[in-house]
This record gives structure tokens, sequence and C-alpha cells, in this order.
């Protein structure tokens, strides 16, 4: 009888072979990426080592072991074709019981990068908190159970969200992947800039419930063990081998599931699209005319379409994180809550480029300038409902962890003001540089649009800028003028009209420019 664990390993490298001989490029980036990965786990290795007698060097590898359990945890579905292997179903017709696919599909899961990284950053966790040969000898057992974990433990979750990795919805997780990476880095650098003025003594209470919670568990019970608490290493020790115990249960049951279960998907799709649609809630309470329907489309855009969904979450993660991280660090001003506005207004450029090839369609439907007038009006007014309350939004939270109300409406009245050349300059440009943005891969331009594209985005900020001068030249000279700042509030009325008045001449200088050119539009927007 063939063995079953060495056939799946031996399939993995072959897996890993064939990649690698596809092109010159995926070889460099295969090295470079392995490279970059293990030099980095070998300094965190030194640098956990180096702890070693430090007070609190267990709080740092018990939150270090836990962060890297929540990276196996959350990886998977936001990189679910990094790993040919993580979709079973696959498998589904060769004649293959649970429970020796589940051993093989976690020794293929030890072959790699990853496990590699994760094999050196708990041996550096467990040895800076081993102290004497018992220590060491639990150090051993507890890396290996913790590299088990982890692992099974991506299993188990890939394995239960497979159908949701290999859908439309999975695309849109992968997509928003970049994100995650900016977010989680941006709170990384929060968390260490407060534990740089702070001192590591403020992990202290999450290392403390973190020693019980798998796999940190594990490195709990090195520490236990140098302490000479022998009862509480073992307890945790046992607990880390239950939950590795409990993974491999949750993951051989869906494996169970998905290789005896049909895939209901056809006929969900089947029956929905048998349905009659009728009119939405969404559609109900825009206006009613081609206004309503170019809004309510827009807004489907932003809900369905994994790129113009990656670039909304984007823009609506950062415009929050900068200025409310800057507030929580003291140092923030409240006039940061302006750079909500400009992240948002950014969405108003290129319009016609998330259309892509279907805007013939919409070309279709404009025959004179007023026609291109209300397209882009409608597509204005959808971005200002998820615009407008989120720049109020941030605007006031931002003014509330600075304690500055009284800046708040002069705040405002320049995040509408900028709000509204951001949705001028975009109206413009959209008709002047379009660009087509790939369905596929992760580029937003389309090859050889680079230039263009940076022209339309950078080019428009700029002019944006420039158009918000007036207002801005009013808030300097209420501010610096004696007895000033009394009459700041006049800035909330002054920038909100001012907005709307710029954004209506954009829109008006965009529709002659949209309605003459939509061949070439077409056309530049189709290359993707």
């Amino acid at each position: 009888m063939t063995d079953v664990t060495a056939t799946v390993v031996r399939l993995k490298l072959s897996l890993l072979r064939g990649g690698l001989r596809q092109s010159g490029g995926r070889r460099a980036a295969f090295v470079a990426s392995a490279v970059v990965a293990l030099l980095f786990a070998a300094l965190q290795l030194l640098g956990l080592i180096a702890l070693r007698g430090n007070a609190h060097a267990d709080a740092v590898a018990l939150l270090a072991t836990a962060v890297l359990a929540l990276g196996w945890a959350v990886l998977p579905l936001f990189f679910p074709s990094g790993d040919e292997t993580l979709d079973p179903t696959r498998l589904v017709l060769l004649p293959l019981r649970p429970r020796p696919l589940v051993r093989a599909l976690l020794a293929a899961s030890l072959v790699g990068i990853g496990p590699a990284f994760t094999l050196l950053l708990l041996v550096g966790c467990t040895l800076s908190v081993a102290h004497g040969v018992a220590a060491h000898v639990t150090a051993v057992l507890a890396t290996v159970l913790g590299v088990l974990v982890c692992v099974a433990l991506a299993r188990a979750v890939a394995a239960a969200n497979v159908r949701l990795l290999t859908s439309r919805k999975g695309r849109d997780l992968a997509v928003l992947s970049g994100l995650v990476v900016a977010v989680g880095a941006q709170l990384v650098n929060f968390g260490a800039q407060r534990l740089g003025s702070a001192g590591l003594g403020r992990l202290a209470p999450a290392a403390d419930v973190l020693r019980w919670v798998p796999p940190a568990s594990a490195v709990g019970a090195v520490h236990a063990v140098s302490e000479g608490a022998y009862g509480r290493a073992a307890a945790q020790l046992l607990l880390t081998a239950a939950a590795l115990a409990l993974l491999l249960a949750v993951w051989a049951r869906s494996l169970t599931r998905l290789m005896t279960a049909p895939d209901g998907s056809t006929l969900q799709a089947a029956d929905s699209g048998a349905r009659t649609r009728t009119s939405t809630g969404l559609g109900r309470l825009l206006p009613t005319g081609r206004t309503g329907t170019v809004m309510e489309r827009s807004l489907r855009y932003v809900w369905r379409d994994p790129k113009t969904k990656a670039a909304w979450v984007t823009s609506l993660a950062i415009g929050l994180i900068v200025p409310v991280f800057n507030a929580l660090q003291g140092t923030g001003t409240v006039y940061f809550a302006c750079f909500a506005a400009g992240m948002l207004g950014i969405q108003m450029y290129n319009q016609f480029g998330q259309d892509t090839s279907a805007f013939w369609m919409v070309a279709m439907t404009i025959s004179s300038a007023r026609d291109a007038y209300v397209e882009l009006r409608g597509r204005a007014l959808a971005l200002l409902v998820i615009t407008l309350p989120y720049a109020v939004l941030v605007t006031v939270l931002t003014t509330a962890l600075l304690g500055d109300w009284h800046r708040l409406p002069e705040t405002l009245g320049l995040s509408f003001a900028l709000l509204g050349a951001m949705l001028a300059t975009g109206a413009w440009t959209s008709a002047r540089f379009p660009y087509s943005v790939p369905q596929e891969g992760y580029k937003n331009v389309a090859p050889g649009q680079g230039a263009l594209a940076g022209i339309a985005i950078f080019g428009g900020m700029v002019s944006a800028a420039l158009l918000c001068a007036p207002v801005i030249a009013l808030a300097i000279a209420l501010n610096v003028s004696a007895g000033g700042d009394a009459w700041t509030w006049l800035l909330l009325p002054v920038g909100a009209a001012y907005g709307a008045g710029i954004t209506v001449l954009g829109l008006r200088l965009a529709a002659p420019r949209t309605a003459a050119y939509l061949p070439e539009i077409l056309a530049a927007v189709s290359k993707g």
C-alpha cells in the first residue's frame, strides 16, 4: 500500500519545483522572499535570545507567539492562491479517508518558507524564557507543539472556508490583503511607539492572559518550568496539545464534508437567477430618473467590484487612521481630519476606468453635454453618499480626541471645500485622462498607462489644493488676525458653499469634453 503522507509531501515538492520552473522572475521572487523571510526570522531569533534574563522577556515571547498564530489563521483567507494544497477539493476523486489525508496534508504543510520562519521564531521565543536543563527539554516539545498548532490552525481555517476562498468573495479578500498589511503596519508602529515611551511592562496584563491561550501556552509552559512551577507547566502543555487535537478534529470534519457533500453554489445561483428581480431598498431611496440609476450603479460597483471595493476600503481606513492615530499620539492637529476628505475624493478620479469595456453601454446613452453632465453628477452624488458623512465622522472624532472643539466648524468647512475641489478635478481628469483598470491581478493601471494615471491623480490633487486656496487663505487670515477666532465658524458655511459651487463648475466643464470624446474614452478604458 502506498504511503499517503510520503506521496503528498512529494506532491508538494513537485508543485513547488513546477512553479519555480515557470519563469526566471518567479524563481527570483521566491529566492528573494525566502532570503528576506529567513533573515528577518534570524534577526528576531537573535533579538529574543538577547532578551534572556530580562524581567519582561516572557511577555514579549508570549505576545510574539500569539501574533504568529494569528497570522497563520488569517493569511489563508487573504492569500488563497499562495499554496495549491490549501484546496482539498482537488483530491475529491481520490479514494482517501480523512484521517490519513489530515496526516499527509499536515506533513506537507511543514514544507515551505512559512514553517521555517515559524520554527525560527518559536525557537527564539522558547529559548528567551528557558533557564535550566528541564526548561530546555520542555522548549523542544513546546516548539514542536507550537509549529503544529500554527499549521493545523491555518489548515482548519482554510478547509472551513474553501468555498469562500474559491468564490468571488474570496478574490475580494485577496484584493483587500494590501489593506490588511497597511493597517497592520500602522497598528504595529503605533504599538511600538507606545511601548517605547512606556516600556515593556505594559505587556504584562496581556501576557497573563496569553500564557493560557494556545499556542502561546506552550511558551508559557517553558517559562513555568524555569520558575519551578511544574504543575502549571504540565497544564499549559496539555492545553496546547488539546488545542492541537481539537484543530485536527475540526479539520478532519471539514474534509469529510468537502469530500462527500455536493457544492450547492450552482443550485443557489440558478434559483436566484430564476427569481424576478425587483427594485431594491437602495433604489427606492435614490432619486428617480437617470440620476438615481447612475447612483445605484456606482454604489453597486463599490460593493461588488473587487478593485473598486479595495480602493474604497483602503481610502476609508487610511483616511481614519492618519488623523486618529496622530491624535492618539498627541502629535496631530485637528486639520489632519481633512486627510479623510482628500483620500475619499480620489475615488472621483478615473470614473470611467472602473467600467472597463462595458463603458460602451454608458456611451450609448450619452448624446449631448447635458446627458454627460447628468451622468457625472450621478457619480459624484453616489460618492457623496459615503464621503460626506464619513468626513464629518472623522472630523468630529479627531476633534474629540484632541479636545479642540472650537476648531470643529472651520475644519469641517475646509474638508467640504477640499472635497468639492476633488470632485471637480476628478470629473475633469476622468474625461481628459481616462485609463484602464485591469480586472485580473493586483495592478490598478493597464501596461503603458502608468504615466497617464500619474498625471490624472497627482495633477488633479495639486489642482484641487490650488482650488482650495481662497478658503485656506480665509482660514489663515481669521486665525492670525486679532479677534478672528470669534469668526472662524463662518468657514463652515463658506467652505460648504464653495465646495458645492466648485463641484458644479467642475462637472459642467467636464461634461462637454466627455460627450465629445466618448470613442477615445472607451478605447482608453478598454485596454485592461
